[in-house]
């Protein structure tokens, strides 16, 4: 079975087979390559040593040699180059306590994580496929190489990855793996939160979302985001809504990831953590009035300290945390069709975040029911349309956008803090009632009859 493999790729295996070793193109992107994927980085396992490697290529970096791996560098690309190795006794469930090298590839494949990641490639031999990934391939399978409870005892992420593959390959997890990620799904504990937000963040942002339910039915978002859990279990008995809140967040995510057209990796990130967490606060707001009709007030407000709490949790930082947790507070707002109060509304929540929010609040009628649904479309549609018209119009909508300041204000003589405060927002809302105003002379006129009327 033949591959196309990058011509840097096919050097270094050449080089490695000319002086007496074996090297073959491993993991992932074989994988990538059988499923007509582009791969997005290209792995090499060899029997040579990391002091051989070295010798054999000018440019090279020691990226993990205590592990084997030696990333060689070949026309300004990086490709890492790891000698065949067995892994000693997971102790951490975590990382290995010892590392052996190897001469046989069989060995080396054999500590891999799942059966479609353990196949090898070499333009001369074609797949070394020891452990029947390519029928997995061709089955959408995911399965542990050997005894699935011996892979999690050694990884416990390898429990979050099974289920990050099902999201982004569309595939199902065998019977057998699937019952060993329950069973070893509260040492998902000895895991970086670091390590946990990679997985879960490239799932949601996968073509598949809904897979973040098989995290849910194995007991791992227990573990790492219980939040989510109450989610599901949280019925939204309402005309607007089809959905627990929990499937109805899943909606969510997969309607961002159909609407966004971009190709950004940290826009994708905030714009499916925002979905996915958007109504994160709705367990803990949730009412019932007497015809049995569930209420969810103050849900936003809530529900953006909640994602807060969750994000630094998760280790994200503070850029995604900020707009994250922004988006969600306002991402429930009700619009009146006016000019001003779509301007008051820009001033306080940022224009930086309205191209994420409208994503967001589509999504959200999206994956409503059908109750008003074209009426709220039709709102959202008009409410972009005078965002777009009030930016064209370069009208003021922030403190800093007004032609005046308070070192003006100090100028005019001026001088107490708290007044300066004062006048500033007195301005400010005098502009966002008629934009013409922040014209400076305008504005200094006004100041000094505000000065004037409370001195």
């Amino acid at each position: 079975m033949y591959i196309d493999i990058p011509k840097d790729v096919k050097n270094i295996i050449d080089i490695f087979r000319e002086n007496g070793y074996e090297a073959y193109a491993v993991g992932g992107c074989v994988r990538d390559a059988l499923l007509k994927r582009i791969p997005k980085d290209w792995d090499i396992t060899t029997s040579a040593k990391p002091e051989d490697i070295k010798r054999l290529f000018s440019k090279t970096i020691d990226t993990g040699i205590a592990h084997g791996t030696v990333t060689v560098r070949m026309s300004g690309e990086s490709y890492e180059v790891t000698t065949y190795r067995i892994d000693g006794k997971y102790e951490d469930n975590r990382h290995p306590d010892s590392v052996t090298f190897t001469a046989s590839l069989k060995e080396d494949l054999k500590r891999r994580d799942f059966t479609i990641n353990a196949m090898a490639y070499a333009p001369d031999e074609g797949i070394i496929d020891i452990y029947g990934g390519v029928k997995d391939l061709n089955d959408g399978i995911i399965r542990c190489v050997g005894n699935p409870k011996e892979r999690f005892d050694e990884d416990a992420l390898r429990t979050l990855r099974a289920v990050r593959f099902a999201g982004q390959l569309g595939f199902n997890i065998e019977p057998e793996t699937l019952e060993a990620v329950k069973e070893a799904a509260m040492r998902i504990n000895n895991v970086s939160s670091e390590r946990i937000r990679v997985e879960i963040s490239k799932l949601i942002a996968s073509e598949f979302p809904d897979r973040l339910l098989l995290a849910y039915e194995t007991g791992l978002t227990a573990q790492f985001l219980p939040e989510w859990d109450d989610m599901m279990k949280t019925p939204q008995n309402n005309p607007n809504h089809i959905y627990n809140v929990g499937i109805h967040s899943i909606k969510v995510v997969e309607g961002v990831n159909r609407i966004y057209s971009g190709n950004d990796e940290r826009e994708k990130r905030i714009l499916t953590w925002s979905a996915l967490l958007h109504d994160i606060a709705k367990p803990m707001c949730r009412t019932v009035d007497e015809k049995g009709m569930d209420h969810f007030y103050g849900h936003p407000d809530k529900g953006s300290a909640v994602a807060r709490d969750i994000l630094k949790r998760l280790k994200f930082d503070n850029y995604t945390i900020n707009m994250v947790s922004r988006i969600i507070y306002y991402h429930d707002y009700r619009f009146d069709g006016s000019r001003k109060q779509t301007r008051r509304f820009i001033s306080k929540a940022g224009i930086d975040i309205m191209p994420y929010l409208f994503i967001l609040m589509e999504a959200d009628v999206m994956a409503q029911s059908d109750f008003h649904r074209e009426d709220k479309l039709n709102k959202l549609c008009e409410t972009k349309q005078r965002v777009k018209e009030i930016v064209e119009a370069n009208e003021s909508f922030t403190l800093k956008d007004m032609n005046i300041n308070g070192r003006d204000l100090i100028n005019m003589g001026i001088s107490e803090g708290k007044m300066i405060g004062n006048i500033l927002n007195e301005l400010f809302e005098d502009i966002l009632e008629n934009p013409a105003h922040n014209n400076r002379e305008y504005l200094r006129e006004k100041a000094e009859k505000i000065f004037s009327k409370n001195m």
